[in-house]
């Protein structure tokens, strides 16, 4: 007996130190406090104004909701047509009672909320605003011990994550609700796609297969699940399987009229059958007879899907005429933008874009001019900083290509503006990632303690029925307690895990932004020095090549690694438009080991650039003889790749020597933005990438770069 004792009390005391310090932790850290207000007669209230002192303010929306950011003990300000109701000191509870003092309304918090009406909140915004839904889904959870209404909760929690795409979380709920409660169809369907989501293929097929064979399942059931097969089939190249799968999905939809299914069906098998132009065509008309019997909005959305089949089968001019189709159709129907995709909406800016793009395909650049100008202009009324930059980056390069030199660098100094002010967004968005992460975070193990609390409750309710069975019930019961905690722990590790690889992957992308400008403002002085010195031609040669480089940096730019010949490429066509530049300055050789497999290796971009940069720039150009730029490529072993980047130039003494004060006392943007990129593709990929500087001979003239790439 002592010792059962003595094991009880030890969890008991693991149970609260774990509680305990997650909750001062909690405390630390600030979170999305979100409620509505509503009247006596549950009326829900809008437009009043919540705000935290010092902090956070939001109004009321059309369902009487605000959302705002507190950390424990602000102290929070209710406000009514700019009058004060009341003021209250925020400490996590879900149950304050405003009064108003000034007689306007009284009103009430989610104190009382039934289940039902918590529920019915959180189906609501699981769909629109999903990081409102979770605090109401606690609330439902709180109000209800019955397991199927609890299966409920959480199958609305799992929607919300999967709408926030925290996949993982979206998973583990599902499956939670699935192995203790309900095996329902739109269940599987919705398990399938998160697996699909999170990598797990045979389970997804698995899952997918279950409601083709169930006879129980509905026409529009059966589609999805042979759609979501074809998806699997055709990522592992069984195009085949892929073309049976979507065949028999049309199949049912045309015998069950299921018009929307039939259009999406049509392209694609349109897709898959693109190797094949007559079966590929006749499946792209039938998806636009098809569309034609929906809507206006539909119908757009269908032509601009054909127009994208035909641009990536490289047939440019069926591309332009459908999307002067989609044009039109936007015109004629006074339609200002469409939803086209989860988080994607096409609008006449976008359109006109890829039209233009199209026509610089076409080498028709006067029309294309047109078409690029319209897009810019409209893009900057409507605030749509991406197809802005985008437009903007395609009237550079045609004024570039047919020579106007002067609204080609204008439109490149647009340009940089652009991307510098869409580096700013990102780190906001960063800042966002952070904040909503650690806030899903906290509200997922809120719900888990609940969940915990709950069985604690419920076993000493059973304490009374006989002394037997009451120890049973607490062991049973503190090892339940246990099981979630940990299971808390390890939702928190994977969860932060995901958060830091957001993180990382935003900061990429925000330095890759940064270096682009910086690589432009470079090139640009260049182009400028032969426009000074009247040397049209040289400047004309220049811009066409440095035109073709940038185009191949800026399709690299949203990649994280691009293949090893691409680099090459790249550093090749760099190298010959600084050897143009300082032709009397310095010879370059480029050394590649025949024995290296350049297909087996891939490397971030931009990465060697800044290195040969700086070996033109601060030793090679100060130097008074000719000097030598090397760069030599060999394979150490099977996994490793081995770059030497080395010049004979004056030396890194010498040349910060040579540096005025103000040059000392800031560092290359270029070199540090590298170091920082080398830094986070470590930490995500383990050390896959070393780089080594050093003297190259013993005078200290000379510098040499020796970067180690390994493979995946």
């Amino acid at each position: 007996m002592k010792l059962k004792k003595n094991l009880m009390f030890l969890l008991i005391v693991l149970v609260s130190i774990i509680g305990y310090s997650q909750q001062k932790k909690s405390m630390q850290e600030y979170h999305i406090y979100t409620d509505f207000i509503e009247d006596e007669s549950g009326n829900r209230l809008q437009g009043v104004t919540v705000r935290v002192i010092g902090g956070d303010s939001d109004q009321t929306d059309n369902n009487g909701t605000f959302s705002i950011r507190v950390h424990y003990g602000d102290r929070i300000e209710v406000l009514l047509n700019n009058k004060k109701i009341d003021s209250y000191i925020y400490n996590g509870k879900e149950d304050y009672v405003i009064n108003d003092y000034n007689n306007v309304i009284s009103t009430k918090s989610k104190l009382g909320l039934s289940y039902e009406k918590a529920l019915d909140s959180a189906k609501y915004y699981s769909k629109k605003e999903a990081l409102k839904s979770i605090p109401f889904v606690e609330i439902a959870l709180k109000n209800t011990s019955n397991k199927k209404k609890e299966a409920k909760a959480f199958e609305v929690l799992a929607d919300a994550f999967y709408k926030l795409k925290q996949y993982d979380l979206a998973q583990s709920n599902y499956l939670t609700v699935y192995e203790t409660f309900s095996k329902s169809i739109p269940l599987q369907l919705k398990i399938a796609k998160v697996y699909y989501k999170n990598s797990h293929f045979l389970k997804a097929a698995n899952f997918y297969n279950k409601v083709y064979l169930n006879k129980k399942a509905t026409p529009i059931q059966q589609i999805n699940a042979l759609e979501g097969l074809a998806s699997l089939a055709k990522r592992d190249d069984k195009n085949t399987l892929a073309i049976s799968n979507l065949n028999k999905a049309l199949k049912i939809a045309e015998t069950h009229l299921v018009t929307p299914k039939i259009t999406r069906l049509n392209t694609k098998l349109a897709e898959v059958l693109s190797g094949n132009a007559n079966k590929s065509n006749f499946y792209i008309d039938k998806s636009i007879v098809s569309a034609k019997k929906e809507s206006k909005k539909k119908i757009i959305s269908q032509t601009n899907k054909v127009a994208d089949f035909y641009g990536k089968q490289n047939e440019i001019e069926q591309e332009i005429v459908y999307r002067k189709q989609t044009l039109k159709s936007f015109e004629d129907d006074n339609v200002s933008e469409i939803k086209i995709a989860e988080n994607e909406i096409l609008n006449k800016s976008k359109v006109k874009y890829d039209i233009g793009k199209a026509l610089v395909k076409q080498k028709k650049y006067k029309e294309a001019i047109t078409y690029l100008s319209e897009s810019a202009d409209e893009a900057k009324t409507g605030n749509n900083i991406e197809i802005e930059k985008d437009a903007v980056r395609g009237l550079s390069e045609v004024y570039a290509v047919i020579g106007d030199d002067k609204k080609a660098i204008s439109n490149y100094n647009r340009l940089s503006k652009l991307v510098d002010f869409s580096f700013k967004n990102k780190e906001q968005e960063i800042k966002r990632a952070i904040a909503i992460s650690k806030d899903i975070a906290n509200k997922q193990n809120r719900i888990l303690s609940l969940e915990t609390n709950k069985a604690l409750t419920a076993s000493k309710y059973k304490l009374s029925v006989s002394d037997n069975k009451r120890q049973k019930t607490i062991i049973y019961s503190l090892i339940v307690g246990v099981l979630l905690l940990l299971l808390t722990l390890f939702y928190m590790f994977k969860s932060n895990k995901q958060r830091k690889l957001n993180n990382n992957l935003l900061a990429l992308k925000s330095l890759r932004s940064q270096m682009n400008p910086h690589f432009i403002f470079n090139a640009l002085n260049s182009v400028n020095s032969y426009i000074s010195n009247n040397d049209e031609r040289k400047a004309n040669r220049f811009l066409t090549d440095f035109s073709s480089l940038m185009r191949s940096v800026l399709e690299n730019s949203e990649s994280d690694f691009i293949p090893l010949e691409k680099e090459i490429e790249l550093l090749n066509l760099y190298l010959k438009l600084e050897h143009s530049r300082f032709e009397d300055k310095f010879d370059y050789q480029f050394n590649i080991d025949t024995n290296i497999n350049i297909s087996d290796f891939e490397i971030p971009p931009m990465l060697l650039q800044p290195y040969v940069e700086n070996a033109i720039w601060h030793g090679l150009r100060y130097k008074k003889e000719k000097g030598l730029l090397q760069i030599t490529m060999r394979q150490k072993d099977n996994e490793t790749l081995e770059v030497v980047i080395s010049d004979n130039g004056i030396g890194r003494e010498k040349s910060k020597a040579l540096k005025s004060t103000n040059q000392q006392k800031s560092k290359s943007k270029g070199m540090q933005n590298i170091k920082q990129r080398v830094t986070i593709l470590n930490e995500m990929y383990k050390d896959k990438i070393a780089v080594l500087i050093s003297d190259l001979l013993e005078n200290k003239t000379g510098t040499k770069v020796i970067l180690t790439l390994k493979k995946d």
